[in-house]
């Protein structure tokens, strides 16, 4: 144990329990139907409208929850977001309108911290944009209006409609949480790892035929060949989600945040042999994917790959790619720093918490190793954005 370091107990899980109702019901659905694929498990899991991770009254993710995204852990990731949007906003010749709609958009957090990091700017675009939270769950819209009211920044919350705009889709750590197929090789076969139930009626592995011939495609037409013994994860809806979410952008950009790989990385047979399936409980990372159903998040890595296909699908053409620590760096997150620690009324806990929470994010072994990826749509021609610009010393 390293001196001067004290040993935090990992967090108990046992009171944690489940959602009752929830695990009724898909038990109910598994005994009437047989074994259901883990992408249906998973889809009811997270987003059940009565006892759905994702459909809780609260919202999990933050400091208190069960794990901290990058806008929860300082506003200064949304000070460069916000960077980065009003360079989008000039190439685009200022809009006005200029629309941003964040999926997932939870209570507010990245949004709150996007347009405080414009209001402190000298660009115009505050006056123009109109921020839309995308959520699942209308309490959620709720909670996001009321903070961004409270805030100061009610003019500047716009709804989510039918007709096309100009502007940003955005979505951070929204794609691992889409459900995926798991799957594996047995015995020289594809197969597929369904959700029956044993003997006791708890949910356990009941592996089959794949649900879907799209399985075995999307394995061929990434050159992807599992080993004997591999298990491993397919999102199927990728695509559909992509395809949906810019639906009505006319004209802009497709901006996500998020961990994963490229196909021939993240179907690795050694690195990758279990998979990337877990779940998030508490600030705790667990295999025990069946558990707590309700009240876990599950994740599994983002297919780079099939991301870059479902954009093309879609209609847009790649702006750029990068890592999160290098787009912060692009957008003056080190600028940030210093002005912070140059202002006399700052105090020297915020500077430390600002300190601490740029190494969180700039960590390559962490958050900073996570991918940024843009997408374009009728995105003229031009340098790199600033965020895409910057390249790490050494690369």
């Amino acid at each position: 144990m390293t001196p001067g370091l004290r040993r935090v107990p990992a967090p108990d899980l046992d009171d944690l329990g489940e959602d009752e109702g929830l695990a009724t019901r898909i038990r109910g659905v598994i005994a009437s139907g047989g074994p259901i694929t883990f992408a249906r498990f998973m889809e009811l899991a997270l987003y059940h409208p009565e006892g759905g991770y994702y459909r809780s009254v609260e919202a999990h993710p933050g400091r208190k929850g069960d794990f901290v995204t990058a806008p929860e852990l300082h506003p200064i990731f949304g000070e460069a977001v916000a960077s980065q949007l009003i360079e989008i906003w000039e190439r685009l010749d200022r809009p006005d309108p200029f629309v941003v709609e964040e999926h997932g958009a939870g209570t507010g957090a990245l949004a709150e911290a996007v347009l405080r990091g414009l209001e402190r700017s000298d660009s115009a675009l505050p006056d123009a944009i109109r921020y839309v939270p995308i959520e699942i769950d209308r309490r959620r819209t709720e909670a996001f209006t009321e903070r961004l009211s409270a805030a100061g920044f009610a003019g500047r919350i716009g709804a989510a409609g039918a007709v096309s705009f100009t502007g940003v889709v955005l979505a951070n750590e929204v794609l691992d949480a889409l459900p995926v197929h798991r799957i594996g090789v047995r015995d020289g076969r594809l197969m597929e790892r369904f959700v029956g139930l044993d003997e006791h009626g708890a949910f356990t592995d009941a592996w089959a035929d794949p649900s879907t011939p799209a399985i075995a495609q999307r394995l061929a037409d990434e050159d992807i060949e599992l080993a004997e013994g591999q298990s491993a994860e397919v999102c199927l809806a990728l695509a559909d989600w992509i395809a949906t979410a810019v639906t009505q952008l006319a004209h802009g950009v497709l901006l996500l945040f998020d961990y994963g790989a490229p196909a021939g990385e993240l179907y690795d047979a050694v690195r990758r042999a279990a998979g990337t399936i877990r779940a998030f409980a508490r600030h705790r990372l667990a295999d025990a994917v069946y558990a707590h159903v309700g009240r876990q998040d599950l994740t599994a890595h983002v297919d780079l790959t099939a991301v870059d296909s479902a954009a093309r699908g879609a209609g847009l053409a790649e702006v750029g790619r990068t890592s999160q620590a290098e787009f912060l760096m692009g957008n003056r997150i080190e600028e940030r720093l210093r002005a912070v620690q140059a202002d006399p009324a700052t105090s020297l806990e915020a500077y430390a918490q600002l300190r601490s929470a740029l190494v969180r994010l700039i960590d390559p072994a962490g958050m900073g190793g996570f991918h940024v990826l843009a997408y374009g749509r009728r995105w003229p021609d031009g340098p790199p954005l600033a965020g895409f610009a910057y390249r790490a010393p050494g690369r």
